[in-house]
């Protein structure tokens, strides 16, 4: 029986750690946070230190009662979340409720109960696992404080702020204390942007021929020994003009090496933008995809699971010493010596970088992608070889060029001197670039020119003139931002933390504050309402410098350097000022309402668009007096007033234009009698097709159905009969051998397989039963499984790892 308990955060993570721990451990799983504040008012008293009310969440507290037992006749706890701010208040809370029974020497723990640890690694492996259990600690009361002044803040944010919104603009808009930053960003670029004057200049390149091959191009850099600039088409023109029948010569010719450097490690802003930029992931994507990768995959029946990188959350570019041993080794040995340098490559980490993680790397670099690719789904395989390459060639030799310039003399006929340049490099060694490239915000033009070969040329030579180019060009607004780049931006700005920026990026689309097309952010009108009204109020709350300060001053609490209620009054009395300023003074809506072209026919003042319930309208401006409302044409090309009238499909009668919260619609005019509705714009499912099939319960038609999930088989006469067919797989219920196997959904739309006869039959599976035993352990079935190497047959007794790939023969009899 086991005689402790560890608590970690996941069930995946719980089960990975269990298979290192042993028999004498029972490893269960919180399942993230157990305690909050409760949302249904502001849980902070403010006049008393700003003491928070935590409380149980809803639906956790049966798993509390059940990790109560277990600690009970347990000889010690472990507690063993994330080793950051919230793992750690995810500890705190689990030994408020568990009891604090904190260490207090051999003799045993206070109050009598179980000695609570806290144990803390930075990867899931089995040393790292032994490691941490061999010393264990006790929860950092710093890291704790520094979470909560985090929480308390954004509540106090939030739950202040937001109301205004309300108010002004309409319920439920949200402001936050990094997302309304992040929205500020978005809206000041594309003001910026709007406001932009292109600039019009012009290049002039000339085509050369040297005695050897290859023709070159160079472009004009200097005249009479300062730098050219070319505004219009006729100063081009007057050049062009000028250097006609110009003799061009070779000035000098500089040769010199160029080393070019491997990137950092990962860290977790890096891995983001590295993901967005090379994988077309999102932010909350990559750091999903991480998680699991952290937590542990199933690699073999030998091995078990397995955490195949180190903690995901870091801003530290640090590796540790054995990490380092073992990459160096592989790359002498996979690549050869001279890709490996002398010694170690070390990377300089951020002023304010948290160094209590290493970098984001493999947890053994001899795992490969190749070797772990059966094993992972597609996209997991992508992120994995992503950080595998950037960490072997971080430790790999710099890349080294043989970078050439070649500048060009040609007298003009006007007597000034017009020097062209042409640059070019040879890659003379590989190094890191053998295994990874950095990926790029935007194309970068002279890295391309920098690749060019040049021919071999001695000052003083004459060079065959080819053709002459001159070109119009404009000058660029900056480019609007990506979720790569705004990640980079935010953490250049010390803005948030990386862990958060998923959250962010997800919480300002939801909000329909931004959209995003083609990758790249866009504020909406009503984003830039809101970033108005509360920069009119809250500018200094909001200002990128301020909130960078809350984050230092989180950073210091962490440190035991300040005390967390001391940076909560001074933040609260500031924003006090700021909150009673903006109760009297916001502007109102209506100040802020865009104006149209159109005049209402009513009274004939100009029309606006205004904010409501249910988004943006038509308003007069003449209200209260004209209340003339139109509704805004749809955007995306959907139409508002119909061809032709459509019918409902469930009574035949006419579908009538409504407006609701999500915008228009298609409702039936039977409502209440019929409530059928129909999105505008979407693809409609097709018709029902009769079936010459009788129903069991009333003798109607059965017809084929499309729903939510896919086809199914009814009754022809729903409401009234609710008959389903259900879908049979042709296996009989291994379980009580009478009925058959369906297939059914859970109801989040997950396909899973049970007995017909339910509840009588309590069979349930989630992978597709086949009628085959297990030869192995003599299980009644086997259920079919989907590897990329293709399917399986696996037991499903997870003590027997029995599994084969299925035959045709076993296809077959599936069908």
């Amino acid at each position: 029986m086991a005689k402790n308990l560890v608590i970690v955060e996941s069930l995946t993570k719980a089960k990975t750690i269990g298979k290192y721990l042993g028999k004498q451990y029972l490893v269960k799983a919180s399942i993230g946070h157990v305690k909050d504040l409760p949302k249904k008012n502001l849980s902070v008293d403010v006049d008393n230190d700003f003491k928070p009310v935590y409380e149980v969440i809803e639906g956790k507290k049966k798993l509390i009662a059940e990790l109560k037992a277990a600690a009970k006749v347990a000889d010690a706890v472990y507690l063993a979340a994330d080793p950051d701010r919230e793992g750690e208040a995810i500890c705190y809370h689990l030994q408020e409720e568990l009891g604090d029974h904190t260490p207090t020497g051999k003799k045993g723990a206070k109050n009598g109960g179980p000695k609570i640890y806290r144990v803390m690694f930075n990867e899931i492996t089995k040393n790292a696992i032994q490691k941490a259990f061999e010393k264990p600690g006790s929860v950092n009361l710093h890291l704790v404080d520094a979470q909560q002044a985090r929480r308390i803040l954004d509540r106090l944010v939030g739950y202040k702020i937001s109301p205004l919104l309300w108010d002004k603009v309409r319920r439920g808009l949200s402001a936050g204390r990094v997302q309304t930053v992040a929205l500020r960003l978005i809206v000041e670029r594309e003001r910026e942007i709007k406001a932009f004057q292109a600039r019009e200049y012009w290049t002039i390149d000339v085509g050369l021929a040297a005695k050897k091959p290859p023709v070159f191009s160079a472009h004009l850099a200097k005249k009479n020994d300062e730098n050219v600039e070319i505004p219009n088409e006729p100063t081009a023109k007057a050049i062009v003009d000028t250097l006609a029948d110009a003799s061009y010569v070779v000035k000098s010719v500089t040769n010199r090496e160029k080393r070019r450097n491997p990137a950092a490690p990962f860290i977790t802003a890096t891995l983001q933008q590295e993901g967005v930029r090379k994988l077309r992931f999102s932010v909350k994507r990559s750091m999903m995809l991480a998680q699991k990768l952290y937590e542990g995959v199933e690699l073999s029946q030998d091995e078990g699971p397995v955490g195949l990188i180190t903690y995901m959350r870091t801003d530290s570019t640090r590796v540790s010493s054995d990490a380092l041993d073992e990459v160096r080794a592989m790359i002498t040995e996979r690549y050869g010596a001279d890709y490996k340098p002398a010694t170690p490559n070390v990377y300089k980490s951020k002023k304010d970088a948290q160094d209590a993680h290493e970098a984001i790397r493999p947890t053994s670099v001899l795992r490969t992608p190749e070797s772990v690719a059966p094993f992972l789904p597609e996209d997991e395989l992508k992120l994995y070889r992503l950080i595998w390459m950037r960490f072997v060639a971080s430790q790999m030799s710099p890349a080294v060029f043989d970078q050439t310039t070649i500048d060009v003399d040609a007298k003009g006929k006007d007597g000034a001197t017009y020097l062209f340049r042409a640059t070019g490099s040879v890659e003379k060694f590989d190094g890191f670039l053998k295994v990874y490239v950095e990926g790029k915000d935007q194309k970068d033009e002279e890295d391309d020119e920098d690749k060019r070969k040049l021919p071999a040329v001695v000052a003083g030579e004459t060079l065959k003139f080819r053709s002459i180019e001159p070109e119009q060009h404009f000058t660029e607004p900056p480019p609007r931002f990506t979720e790569a780049t705004l990640v980079k931006e935010l953490e250049a700005d010390g803005v948030g933390r990386p862990s958060t920026y998923a959250s962010i990026l997800s919480t300002i689309q939801e909000r329909e504050y931004v959209r995003r097309e083609g990758g790249k952010f866009f504020p909406t009108e009503l984003g830039m309402v809101v970033a108005d009204l509360l920069l009119e109020s809250f500018n200094d709350l909001f200002d990128v410098t301020y909130t960078a300060r809350m984050e230092a001053e989180l950073d210091a609490i962490e440190e035991g350097k300040i005390d967390w209620r001391m940076a909560m009054g001074e933040f609260y009395e500031r924003f006090q000022k700021d909150l009673d300023h903006a109760a009297l003074h916001m502007t109102d809506i209506k100040r802020m309402e865009v104006p149209t072209d159109q005049i209402c026919e009513k009274c004939g003042k100009p029309m606006v668009i205004k904010w409501g319930r249910h988004g943006k309208f038509i308003a007069c401006t003449g209200y209260p007096e004209c209340t003339n409302t139109r509704e805004l044409p749809p955007e995306d090309g959907v139409a508002t007033e119909q061809d032709e009238t459509t019918y409902c499909d469930n009574c035949g009668r006419p579908m009538v234009l409504k407006k609701g919260r999500f915008g228009q619609f298609l409702a039936c005019s039977g409502y209440p009698d019929c409530k059928t509705t129909k999105q505008l714009g979407a693809a409609q499912k097709p018709q029902d097709v009769p079936l010459d099939e009788k129903c069991p319960n009333c003798g109607s038609n059965m017809v084929r159905k499309y729903g939510r999930y896919g086809e199914f088989v009814a009754c022809s006469n729903y409401p009234t009969c609710k008959f389903v067919k259900q879908k049979t797989i042709g296996v009989k219920c291994p379980n009580c051998s009478e009925g058959e196997v369906v297939e059914r959904r859970s109801k989040r739309g997950k396909t899973f397989y049970g007995c017909n006869r339910y509840p009588d039959c309590d069979f349930v599976a989630w992978g597709k039963p086949l009628p085959e035993k297990c030869p192995e352990c003599g299980g009644a079935y086997l259920i079919e499984k989907f590897l990329k190497s293709g399917p399986v047959a696996q037991c499903p007794n997870n003590e027997c790892k029995f599994k084969k790939p299925i035959a045709p023969a076993v296809e077959a009899v599936v069908q």
